[in-house]
This record gives structure tokens, C-alpha cells and sequence, in this order.
């Protein structure tokens, strides 16, 4: 049995959703930070009410970033950006305005896996028939691309399908450039209409502009569709809930009744959104200096967490441990699909203190430099002793 002085050296949570440093502290953006000092002292804002709809150059900030300032949606004046409790709640928003008004789209296809709020979000907005299509393959550590590929061919058409536009959550898996242009010909073959959960852009390759190619695609594919943006890992402002409801229309008319309605659901649901975060982001990427600060403090995070993914796997081939480990690298994001099995995970946890969830799913913050042998110790123990049949193949 450990001593209290062992657990509270090594005791490691990997469950956690939120970006860590290299100490293991959260991290407030140096940009966020004189953004906050500059808006403190600038007399001239108020806190008073929102519009319903919110922070409108808020919007169409967020909305340039996702889909590009020359984006022919915009240009067009087809976009509607609309404020939202972050991505929780913009998925909340776009669910209740579809369940009113798609009624051609009785079911709604999440991933399987996927994040574990999606299928609440959805049930709460309404809808009852919520099925999943296949996504991880757990030999391969990657994408099963060819049962997701079937099982959207076969399902009814003008269905709704959630879809990550990039480090899928929580496996890290994310289809290949040229599997998103088949996605979006099944998009549009099936008269499918899309949802993007776009809660982090920017946090695979540490450009904003790269990590949205997805959502761009569908855009120059002439389809409409609504994506869901937070600003909690890019911008570190988890509990200031600043989120975007984008939605890409086929007319300038549509874009104009697409807010009429969102704000009729806004106004019983929670009124008008909360400004200080929304305040923070628009400054940001409103100025030329503050956005290029932001896009290195965002690179920054994207580093460390693409230098523990190299670090860990190293180690562990290192340690000759037995299995398929190099999709630590190959996955994306803030979170790796590990591979360890249930009794494995308790295992670790039992004996080496580290928790993460029993799907063997780990946050790659949570690593440092200081507890990475620990960690890849215990996962060459657990798996010595614990057979998977998942972790076979290369190192």
C-alpha cells in the first residue's frame, strides 16, 4: 500500500478535459491576460444586457474564423452567427431549431463512440431516435471508415449526423482529407444535414485555418449546415462559456429567418448569452497583434501536447512494452484512445494511482516530463500482466 506521501507524488488524473501545462497548471493565454487588463481599464464598457442573439461582432468574428474572411458564404451573406453557452450550448440550439423546423429529420446519427453529452444534448432538444454509426476500429487504433461509410449509405435520407470537425472526442481519430471529400458525398447523396461539433479548432496542427478544412469543404460543396463552436481549449476560457451557433444557409433570406427563429429559442431558454469571454475573443481577433499572440499561444499548447504524444510512445518502445502503440502519435488532439482494456485501467489505478477512464482514454496534458516514466511504467506493467486483445502489432 502506497504511503500518503507516494499518492500525492504520483497520483495522476488523466480524466480531465481541459488543457494543462508542462506543470500541470491550467494556463491562462498571455494574450487573454492584456486582453483582460486592457478591457478593465477601458471605461466605456458597461455590463449591460445582451442582445438576445448576443456579442454580434462576436459572431461574426467566429464565424470568419471558421469558415475564412473570403469564405463565398460569407461573401454571400449567407452565414447566421448566433451566441451560445459555449458548445454545449450551441449544440443545444441548433437541436431545438431542428427539431421545429427539419421535420424531415426524424433521426439524428452520432459517432461510437463519441462525446458522452452528445446524446443527452439531443433527447433534451426533443428527439428520441438517436443511432450511432461506427467509427473507431480497435484493431487498427484508427477509423472504421468502411463501416461508417455503410452504415450512413443505408440510413433514411435527410437524417441529421453529428460530426467532429477535428480531434474527434474521445477517441483522437480523425478521417484523412480525402475520406472527408467521401463523407461529404454521402452528405450529399443522402440529402443528409450535417452538425459540426467544432469544440477544437486549432488544437490538432496548431493552425485554426488547417483544422477547419472539413467544415470549408462543405461549403464549397454548396451545403448548408449548422456548426458549433467553443472557445474553452483554443482561447483557454472554459468558465466563461463563449460559443457560436454558425450556420451556413442557401440564401441571404434564410440567413435573416434562421435568427429570427434561433433568438425565439434563445429568449425562454436563457434570454441573452454573458458577455466578458465573447468581449475577450473579438478583441483578440480583431487585432492584428493580439491574433498573431493568440495563434503562437495556441501553437504552443499544440506542441507540448504533439511532444508528449512523441515522448510517450518513444518510451514505451523503449520499454519494449507488447502491442500497438504508435497510435499515440497517429491519433489527434487533446485525447488518445489508449488501447488498455478495463482491467487494465483498474489496474493502474489500483497500484499506480494514475486514473483515467475505464475506455482506456487518456488526456494527454496530463502528462509532463517529470511523470511520463511513471506513466509509460505502469501501462508496460498493466499490460504484461493483462492481456488485450486489441494491443497486437506494431510498436
Amino acid at each position: 500500500m502506497a504511503s500518503s506521501r507516494e499518492w500525492d507524488e504520483h497520483t495522476l488524473h488523466f480524466c480531465c478535459t481541459a488543457y494543462r501545462t508542462e506543470e500541470g497548471n491550467p494556463w491562462v493565454l498571455p494574450v487573454v491576460r492584456s486582453v483582460e487588463t486592457a478591457l478593465a481599464a477601458d471605461e466605456t464598457l458597461n455590463h449591460e444586457y445582451l442582445g438576445i442573439d448576443g456579442l454580434r461582432i462576436f459572431s461574426d468574428c467566429a464565424s470568419r474564423l471558421l469558415l475564412g474572411p473570403s469564405s463565398k458564404a460569407i461573401v454571400e451573406n449567407r452565414v447566421c452567427g448566433v451566441q451560445s453557452i459555449s458548445g454545449t450550448g450551441a449544440l443545444r440550439l441548433g437541436g431545438n431549431f431542428l427539431k421545429t423546423f427539419y421535420p424531415l429529420g426524424k433521426t439524428i446519427y452520432i459517432s461510437d463512440p463519441t462525446w458522452a453529452n452528445h446524446r443527452p444534448i439531443f433527447t433534451s432538444a426533443g428527439y428520441s431516435d438517436i443511432r450511432t454509426y461506427p467509427y473507431f476500429h480497435p484493431a487498427s487504433r484508427g477509423l472504421d471508415f468502411d463501416g461508417m461509410s455503410k452504415t450512413l449509405m443505408a440510413a433514411e435520407d435527410s437524417a441529421i449526423v453529428v460530426l467532429h470537425m477535428c480531434a474527434h472526442n474521445p477517441t483522437g481519430v480523425d478521417p484523412s482529407p480525402e475520406q472527408w471529400k467521401k463523407i461529404c458525398d454521402i452528405v450529399k447523396a443522402k440529402k443528409f444535414f450535417t452538425i459540426f461539433d467544432c469544440a477544437y479548432q486549432g488544437f490538432v496542427t496548431g493552425d485554426p485555418d488547417v483544422d477547419a478544412a472539413p467544415v470549408r469543404l462543405f461549403v464549397d460543396e454548396g451545403l448548408e449546415f449548422m456548426a458549433a463552436q467553443s472557445f474553452s481549449k483554443n482561447f483557454g476560457l472554459y468558465n466563461e462559456r463563449a460559443g457560436n451557433l454558425t450556420v451556413v444557409c442557401n440564401t441571404p433570406d434564410n440567413a435573416i429567418a434562421v435568427r429570427s427563429q434561433l433568438k425565439k429559442v434563445v429568449r425562454p431558454m436563457y434570454s441573452n448569452p454573458p458577455n466578458h469571454g465573447a468581449r475577450i475573443v473579438v478583441t483578440v481577433l480583431n487585432n492584428k497583434a493580439y491574433e498573431e499572440e493568440w495563434r503562437v499561444n495556441l501553437k504552443t499548447m499544440t506542441d507540448r501536447i504533439h511532444l508528449m504524444r512523441k515522448l510517450l510512445h518513444s518510451k514505451l518502445q523503449q520499454l519494449r512494452t507488447p502491442g500497438t502503440w504508435v497510435h499515440i502519435e497517429e491519433q489527434k488532439g487533446m485525447f488518445t484512445y489508449t488501447g488498455l482494456s478495463p482491467p487494465q485501467v483498474d489496474y493502474i489505478q489500483d497500484v499506480y494511482h494514475i486514473y483515467m477512464l475505464r475506455t482506456g482514454r487518456i488526456n494527454m496534458c496530463g502528462l509532463t516530463q517529470r511523470n511520463l516514466d511513471h506513466v509509460a511504467k505502469a501501462i508496460d506493467d498493466a499490460v504484461r500482466k493483462f492481456s488485450s486483445p486489441s494491443l497486437n502489432g506494431r510498436l
